[in-house]
């Protein structure tokens, strides 16, 4: 037996006077109503109505169930009516996990717009470069700069490429020349970003598409590429990082491109989020927002 139906069942029979209207409302013909009923007297252990050929009266136990059963309903319709709200407009907390520079240089600079759309989405973004658990971690969604993402359970939403260069402060490459070539960058001081993967070897694909990979060694290595990029300014050395992060400097002239023939192998944005048959509202208006963002603009 289906204890909720013969809950909503009994809930009829009291509101409306009759199993006959009951059983209308319920869309159901009135003997199931009636064995409904029975069957959840059997199940308690107690008589809930005293029945005549034309009424019908509850018992002082159906009088209590009766009671505490409507309240029962009124809160399972309560938390219907709630997440019929969710899906109708998105709302809650959002807990975003990003990578330190694209939180804080790119990420932090389209939210305002994404929130002035979706005004009851409170978000909670925490940037760091280290790899996290989405759910041990309590992420709804994290957003990844790679070459590639290993095999998981997450879902893995492409959303744009990022350029990647070779950068130095021109005070740098006035005292240590420029290098001509990728194997030239072993003699020089590269800036290495540890969380990234292989750091001590830098991979270039010429004109031509031909792979040149280097070995690279240097006096500073850190897990966050606006320290290098910083760094790089300041003439320590030669740093590869994503374009979005040196590009400013490159404007400005703090920087310089180094290798201009030679390109570093891309990284690639993705939006990771736990499979789910029913994504949420809030979740799927974040990965729509930032899949149109992206459409719309070119990234580098």
């Amino acid at each position: 037996m289906d204890q909720l139906t013969a809950l909503r069942a009994l809930r009829r029979v009291v509101e409306l006077g009759s199993f006959t209207a009951a059983g209308s409302a319920l869309g159901i013909s009135h003997s199931i109503v009636s064995r409904q009923i029975r069957q959840l007297e059997s199940q308690l252990g107690a008589q809930l109505l005293n029945r005549t050929t034309r009424r019908f009266a509850l018992t002082a136990a159906g009088q209590e169930y009766y009671l505490a059963s409507r309240d029962i309903l009124d809160a399972l319709d309560a938390a219907d009516r709630a997440v019929a709200m969710h899906q109708a407009q998105p709302s809650g907390s959002l807990r975003i996990n990003a990578p330190m520079a694209f939180g804080t240089l790119e990420l932090a600079a389209w939210l305002p717009d994404f929130s002035r759309l979706y005004p009851h989405i409170h978000i909670d973004l925490v940037c760091n470069d280290r790899i996290v658990d989405l759910i041990d971690d309590g992420f709804d969604v994290a957003l990844r700069l790679a070459r590639g993402l290993p095999d998981s359970t997450l879902v893995a939403r492409q959303l744009a490429s990022s350029r990647t260069v070779a950068v130095a402060a021109p005070a740098y490459l006035a005292r240590h020349g420029h290098p001509a070539t990728p194997q030239d960058l072993a003699q020089h001081n590269c800036l290495m970003y540890t969380s990234g993967d292989k750091p001590a070897e830098w991979s270039f694909t010429d004109s031509d598409g031909a792979a040149h990979k280097v070995a690279v060694r240097g006096s500073l290595q850190a897990n966050t590429s606006v320290a290098l990029r910083e760094a790089a300014v300041g003439g320590m050395g030669i740093a590869g990082a994503a374009a979005f992060i040196v590009r400013d400097a490159l404007r400005s002239g703090q920087l310089v491109e180094v290798l201009p023939g030679y390109t570093l192998h891309p990284r690639t944005l993705y939006a990771l989020y736990p499979h789910s048959r029913q994504l949420s509202p809030k979740v799927r208006a974040f990965i729509d927002f930032a899949v149109q963002h992206y459409q719309d603009r070119r990234w580098d």
